[in-house]
């Protein structure tokens, strides 16, 4: 039995990464894709690790041979998710996340639409601005665009399976725990995980 694809995609100040982040160390059983990417590492990032880092020679000869499952342009520098590391992952029965926007998420279902795909929003418009403005870093201007991408990608939720609201952070952590919790008691995967124990009770 293989593993669960699951996209995960936010806007900016929609809390995703903390989310995610907290359910992989509360379930050993989910695993994060590491993307590539051809900007340069930050301050305390490791290859292999936060990222596969690459140049865009090697990048785009990837793209040539079809390596990746979705792949795009972000602020200059490029970002893909390599199909051949999601398989393997999946192969070991474990559940794969992808943390990715709408835009990745539609190339991946067109490939795998077997995937399940996770949206996650902020409680608020005014929530959402205090979260961007709160990171203390980018000028009202740049919050005044962040905010506007931010709607322009919130305007895609329907294009999910699953919608969460992140208001109260452990609420969210336990709606996005459901959400892997109740595929794993699908029929069709606990007939296989339970089938010695099923066929005692059906003797």
């Amino acid at each position: 039995m293989s593993g669960m694809l699951y996209i995960v995609a936010a806007p900016s100040g929609g809390g995703k990464t903390s989310l995610v982040s907290a359910l992989l160390q509360a379930d050993s059983g989910i695993k994060l894709s590491i993307s590539y990417t051809t900007r340069p590492p930050r301050p305390g990032e490791e290859d292999g690790i936060n990222y596969h880092f690459v140049d865009e020679a090697r990048f785009h000869q990837m793209v040539q041979v079809g390596a990746f499952l979705e792949y795009a342009e972000v602020f200059g520098c490029y970002y893909g998710t390599a199909q051949a590391a999601v398989e393997s992952q999946l192969s070991e029965e474990v559940d794969v996340i992808l943390e990715i926007d709408w835009q990745g998420a539609q190339q991946v279902r067109r490939l795998m639409p077997e995937c399940r795909s996770v949206f996650i929003v902020p409680p608020s418009r005014e929530e959402l601005e205090r979260r961007l403005r709160g990171r203390g870093q980018d000028s009202e201007a740049v919050i005044a665009r962040r905010t506007a991408e931010a709607v322009e990608e919130m305007s895609h939720y329907s294009e999910f399976d699953y919608l969460v609201v992140n208001d109260d952070f452990e609420t969210a952590l336990a709606d996005l725990k459901a959400i892997f919790r109740s595929r794993r008691l699908e029929v069709a995967v606990q007939s296989q995980v339970l089938a010695g124990q099923l066929a005692r009770l059906l003797e």
